[in-house]
């Protein structure tokens, strides 16, 4: 009989619909602590379980991540031979969507100054502003995550370009659909660029130097991805030098950022501790279900399971 552990916490009616799910497999809900003593037994896992652990797994046929970010998962001689990969993407990018939109917004209306104003009991005018409409986004990385974003600045009356790692179907919302290899010549058009990728070897160091210094002058970087993909130096100093407007950023390199580190006090600078994956917003839990409960039903009947991770790209496969 498959074993199946499941190390996410589900609710008593969600582990119960993940039983009847795999009916002729053993699913059983353990602890971090308890799957550590018993990882020589998993066919399948679901849940997030330490990296490391995961040398002693050498049934596991399939992983399924509560998370969309699976770089550390597929890494090379991280599982074992023959062991698929599946993550949670499409769970996630309606509320990082919202996370995304509330701080471009935050920047266009020069929201950190007034918030440092007011603590100061300052009233003072920080002079002009933009909007949504008539401002262009670049949405970097056209995923579940970044195309709800396209979809939401669209909505406000913006233009958007999405860059995206393989041609595809260009969506109504968006201006214009290109390949990374045009970046460079795109990044001076956008007023807002907004990252919303994996860590592959072609995304770290993404936005270093030279290409923060393309960006147009005043626009602001959101980064949602990884903060791998930023040159946290670099933007420091484009931040420093006034070259860009702002920057919001959730996820940092290194992270968490050390509390003595510069960029905590750079005015122009919003830093949140990597909450806008996370189980804040209605809805992602239950998506993040959805994803797991297919899959494991999957298992159990040995079909292949939905969204499969390509270890060598990062992406799912077939897709972005």
């Amino acid at each position: 009989m498959k074993q199946i552990f499941v190390t996410a916490l589900f609710s008593q009616e969600q582990n119960r619909r993940l039983m009847e799910a795999a009916p002729r497999c053993r699913v059983e809900f353990l602890s971090a602590r308890e799957l550590a003593d018993r990882i020589g037994e998993a066919d399948m896992i679901v849940g997030n379980p330490s990296p490391a652990l995961l040398r002693g797994a050498g049934k596991l046929r399939l992983l399924q991540l509560e998370s969309s970010g699976a770089n550390q998962y597929a890494a090379a001689g991280v599982l074992p031979e023959g062991a698929l990969l599946a993550c949670a993407t499409g769970s996630y990018g309606p509320g990082i969507a919202e996370y995304l939109m509330g701080y471009t917004m935050a920047l266009f209306l020069r929201l950190p100054a007034y918030r440092d104003n007011q603590k100061k009991g300052l009233w003072r005018d920080e002079g002009p502003v933009r909007g949504i409409a008539g401002s262009v986004a670049l949405s970097v990385g056209m995923g579940d995550i970044g195309g709800e974003y396209a979809r939401r600045f669209h909505a406000l009356g913006g233009e958007v370009i999405g860059v995206c790692r393989t041609a595809r179907q260009k969506p109504d919302f968006v201006r214009e659909l290109c390949t990374f290899d045009r970046l460079d010549e795109l990044l001076p058009l956008a007023d807002a660029v907004a990252l919303s990728l994996p860590e592959t070897p072609q995304t770290i160091g993404l936005m270093d130097a030279r290409r923060l210094s393309l960006m147009k002058p005043g626009a602001v970087l959101l980064n949602v991805g990884r903060g791998s993909a930023v040159v946290t130096d670099d933007l420091l100093a484009a931040l420093r030098s006034g070259h860009l407007g702002g920057a919001a950023l959730d996820v940092t390199d290194p992270e968490p950022l050390p509390p003595d580190h510069p960029l905590w006090r750079e005015p122009n600078c919003i830093i949140t501790p990597h909450i806008s994956g996370g189980r804040h917003f209605a809805g992602t839990g239950d998506r993040i279900f959805g994803i797991c409960l297919e899959n494991v039903r999957r298992f159990a009947a040995g079909e292949l399971p939905v969204n499969l991770v390509d270890p060598e790209t990062g992406y799912l496969k077939s897709r972005e």
